[in-house]
């Protein structure tokens, strides 16, 4: 039987890194946290040593006046090559294990941090190096060659330190840019979905709570509960919650609507078992507004009963949600004006800013019913 480990411990403080939504700006967050990459993951160890090999190869080669036979280069080569491999890789692991500690930090002491870190790693490697080469007698020992080839190696490795420092800024500021740019956007669609959705229910809550205040009080307190939890929810911004909350949501949006449309309108849900939707996520107010346009486009504009039909299913990594609305028989509904009327891009760009470019909604409207498949990835993470 599957072992399900719930939305709630999924998304905890203890247990941040281990969320079901693997949406980009998730990954753009963990991008943005410091401005220099988790280095030993850009490359295998093996790829890094690869690099430093031909790195040592150019420095020999530029610093080969003093070597006079090839056994001299040689040697020389081979002994930068454990330089450098001693310098570069021990510094990159200890970097990315204080990433926890740098990214309070601001980035000049950081970027002074890594330099003196690389920079006495390489002064470190080369004298024990150069030792080592003296006391088995691959060269001789001159106070001078030794304290040149030390600040050389220092020099060098400092110069290279700095520029690659300056190309991960430019690289986090540009990330920075997007990343701001990305949030703007999202604030607007937001903005405008706030704007839509209280126009709509204004004047129709002030009429219906008008009406039930004085006929029915207790109906009237009910529905300000209703109206409260679902506009806390459109106010609390574009975010991920459970899918019960949406399914909640949903319900208090219906048992608004449920004042001015009677016995207009009949929804039934089908739903995965408990344990599965109490471990599924969805953007906040999505589904909402889903059936918000239907009622809008649909239910307000005949007499007659219409059937709203919700099935949920969760398999393969994917949540997709079909929302059918049978058309009535009796008033004449235009195909084309529906599909004007009952798009969902903003919807679906919210659901894509949360979830990748795979998730969509699309709408299939036909002459005797309406479809809406709401699709988007969604890992289920098991014990």
């Amino acid at each position: 039987m599957k072992n399900w480990r719930s939305y709630r411990s999924k998304t905890s403080q203890e247990n941040k890194d281990l969320s079901i939504a693997k949406d980009e700006v998730a990954l753009l967050a963990e991008r943005l946290e410091f401005f220099v990459p988790k280095l030993m993951e850009m490359m295998r160890p093996w790829q890094w040593i690869l690099y430093i090999f031909f790195w040592s190869l150019f420095v020999t080669i530029i610093n080969r006046q003093d070597l006079a036979t090839w056994s001299d280069f040689l040697i020389k080569f081979a002994s930068r090559i454990v330089q450098n491999v001693a310098t570069i890789l021990p510094a990159l692991y200890l970097i990315d294990y204080m990433r926890p500690t740098f990214r309070h930090e601001n980035v000049v002491k950081v970027s002074l941090r890594i330099l003196l870190l690389l920079t006495i790693g390489s002064a470190v490697s080369v004298t024990l190096i150069m030792l080592i080469m003296i006391n088995a007698g691959w060269i001789e020992y001159n106070s001078q060659v030794f304290l040149n080839n030390v600040l050389f190696n220092v020099l060098i490795t400092g110069g290279f330190t700095f520029v690659f420092l300056l190309y991960f800024l430019r690289r986090h500021r540009e990330l920075m840019i997007l990343k701001q740019s990305f949030e703007d956007k999202l604030t607007a669609q937001n903005d405008i979905m706030k704007s839509r959705i209280s126009p709509h229910f204004f004047f129709n809550i002030i009429n219906s709570l008008a009406s039930l205040t004085e006929t029915e009080p207790a109906r009237a307190a009910i529905l300000l509960q209703h109206i409260s939890a679902l506009f806390r929810a459109s106010f609390d911004g574009a975010r991920e919650i459970s899918f019960e909350e949406e399914v909640a949501l949903c319900e208090h949006y219906l048992a608004i609507e449920a004042c001015r449309l009677a016995d207009k309108l009949v929804v039934r849900w089908q739903l995965p078992e408990e344990d599965v939707m109490y471990d599924m996520i969805i953007t906040a107010l999505t589904l909402q507004m889903v059936l918000e346009k239907m009622l809008l486009n649909v239910v307000e504009r005949t007499t007659e009963t219409i059937t709203i039909d919700i099935v949920v299913t969760w398999q393969s990594h994917r949540v997709i949600i079909t929302v059918t609305v049978q058309l009535p028989d009796k008033t004449f509904m235009v195909a084309h004006e529906l599909r004007q009327q009952i798009n969902f891009n903003i919807q679906a760009e919210r659901l894509r800013a949360h979830f990748g470019q795979d998730a969509d909604i699309k709408s299939t409207i036909t002459n005797t019913q309406v479809i809406t498949i709401i699709d988007y990835p969604l890992q289920d993470v098991g014990l």
